[in-house]
């Protein structure tokens, strides 16, 4: 872009998702927020910087291969200083110009006293700086329809919840700032997405919003939502073989167990899917100032907020989860800032597999059971290796036989040793 007299920027290239590939590669994160390279009168996220480095080396090794980036509420911390914006999307354009970047919203892009829904059991405040999800709705356009008004006389904020298939993943995006509970508009969606995933082309499914609805950090203020999250949402996720449940808003990494009704299923970090999402917290990308888990001073040896059973792994490291899924497994590992190494990593297996025979047996299996007449061919492969078998089993009766007549009409004389 650009012209003759003013210049012009440099020429990029992307590779668009694929829908029906084999693969799923993706790199996900929450509450980044902006570098910014000199001091300022507002707090601004200089991990950040660090995060962007991290990612753009992973998305050069990809190659070729599609990839796309998910940043999960708390984008840039601009709270209503449009400057923030500016620099935010400069230092995402290294990786943003050449790989898909969805985004959620989360409460910096929303919060604030006049937004129209505010549940008595939630606390909302001024989080949002008084952008109402302006800016968050004409900055990005991600492939959904969600119109909500702001409740100040400004553009409907856009760009709350949607869905798309990656490859082998279907990923669902929700807001955890506007009504989710059941009835909802949010919730009709949820369900009406989640009913209809082809599990066959997308055996696995990414859940994502912003709040979470598990940790073990002081996040007492949103404790009553996180129980209507779990009373409204959960169901969802369990009903509809949800694999991953994704949230930000707590500034650290804690992986859980598969989790229903607060149990946990499996304490593995590599297993077949149970029948409940593995949850885990991922927004530890930037903003700093959350000093949770610590130890206190008389105690040093017992956290602040002891880790709880249900807690496989808690993280103070600054990064972002790299995913990378096939139609077997899906693999979730969360890469430290301080070295780019994977500090932690989980494997869900889908129980499916991607071979051709697997392929062919399970559209047989289709129409038989649609009640099509279907002849089953057997390849003269097949009869080779069965007829192999059948004369290998012969030959070793006969030689089995003809071994113990012979050993019954030999004159064994038992062989007693020195000790004896």
């Amino acid at each position: 872009v650009g012209s003759d007299p003013g210049g012009w920027s440099e020429t990029y290239s992307f590779i668009s998702r694929d829908s029906e590939a084999n693969e799923t590669i993706a790199f996900l994160f929450g509450d980044m927020g902006t570098y910014v390279p000199y001091n300022t009168y507002i707090r601004t996220q200089d991990e950040s910087l660090s995060t962007v480095k991290w990612i753009l080396r992973d998305i050069e090794a990809v190659g070729d291969k599609p990839a796309f980036i998910s940043h999960i509420g708390d984008i840039s911390y601009a709270r209503g200083y449009a400057w923030v914006w500016d620099h935010f999307f400069s230092q995402i354009e290294p990786i943003a110009a050449n790989t898909p970047y969805h985004v959620c919203i989360g409460n910096h892009e929303y919060d604030w006293p006049s937004q129209p829904w505010k549940p008595s059991w939630s606390t909302y405040g001024k989080d949002g700086g008084g952008e109402c999800g302006i800016p968050y709705s004409v900055k990005f356009r991600m492939p959904g329809n969600s119109v909500l008004p702001t409740g100040n006389g400004a553009p409907d904020t856009r760009n709350l919840y949607y869905s798309f298939d990656s490859g082998v993943v279907h990923f669902v995006y929700m807001s955890t700032e506007t009504n989710f509970v059941q009835g909802s508009n949010q919730h009709n969606f949820l369900k009406a997405d989640l009913e209809k995933v082809n599990r066959s082309r997308t055996p696995f499914v990414v859940f994502q919003g912003h709040r979470p609805m598990y940790t073990s950090s002081n996040e007492a203020r949103d404790f009553a939502m996180r129980q209507q999250m779990i009373q409204h949402l959960e169901p969802l996720l369990v009903m509809y073989n949800v694999t991953l449940a994704l949230w930000g808003h707590v500034h650290r990494y804690e992986r859980f167990c598969p989790m229903k009704n607060s149990q946990c299923l499996n304490t593995s970090s590599s297993f077949i899917y149970p029948g409940a999402p593995v949850h885990v917290v991922i927004g530890m990308a930037g903003q700093d100032w959350q000093p949770i888990w610590q130890p206190r001073r008389d105690h040093p040896d017992v956290p602040i907020f002891p880790q709880p059973g249900i807690s496989m792994y808690r993280g103070g490291e600054f990064g972002y989860t790299k995913l990378v899924a096939t139609r077997e497994k899906l693999t979730l590992m969360y890469v430290g800032n301080h070295d780019g190494q994977v500090h932690d990593m989980v494997e869900i297996f889908s129980g499916q597999t991607s071979t051709e025979a697997s392929a062919t047996e399970a559209v047989n299996q289709t129409k038989l059971g649609s009640g099509t007449s279907t002849k089953l061919k057997i390849s003269p492969l097949y009869l080779e290796i069965g007829g192999s078998v059948m004369l290998a089993l012969l030959l070793g009766f006969a030689l089995g036989f003809l071994l113990r007549k012979k050993r019954e009409a030999a004159q064994w004389t038992p062989v007693k040793n020195e000790e004896s």
